[in-house]
């Protein structure tokens, strides 16, 4: 049966929210396809549509997790109350991908790993951006 380019993009999206969780809550190694698969209501024999492998998985899944992290607000202080707290500190399916994700990383791809930097680049410019008060120079050497 077809699926239409519209379910296509929402599937991949569960995929990428399920293997999300997953990963910050297990690591990589831990969680099987079949298992993200289950989680995100799909079967297992759909995933090559969407994935060359685990590692593609992986690299799509952080770069997919990093930018949703990234793209809160510009309350700073918003941002670190709510990064620093017990509920946040206590959900690692939730939480901080850096944080719960980057001690496994050096033993993933190098498109993984790029996928991790790059995600933390942009966090970095985006706490920069929330600190309006410095010039453009001091803001990234701040955050």
């Amino acid at each position: 049966m077809k699926v239409s380019r519209e379910q296509m993009a929402e599937n991949r999206r569960r995929i990428l929210d399920a293997a999300s969780r997953l990963f910050r809550d297990k690591g990589f190694d831990a969680v099987s396809v079949a298992e993200v698969m289950k989680a995100a209501g799909l079967t297992h024999g759909g995933f090559y549509g969407h994935f060359s492998s685990k590692d593609d998985l992986i690299a799509q899944t952080l770069a997919h997790v990093i930018a949703a992290d990234s793209s809160g607000g510009g309350d700073l202080r918003a941002y670190a109350d709510a990064y620093l707290s017990p509920r946040h500190r206590d959900n690692a399916a939730g939480g901080c991908p850096t944080a719960g994700l980057v001690a496994d990383i050096r033993h993933q791809t190098p498109a993984a790993r790029s996928a991790m930097t790059e995600g933390l680049r942009s966090q970095i410019d985006h706490i920069g951006k929330t600190l309006p008060e410095l010039d453009p120079a001091d803001r990234r050497r701040t955050a």
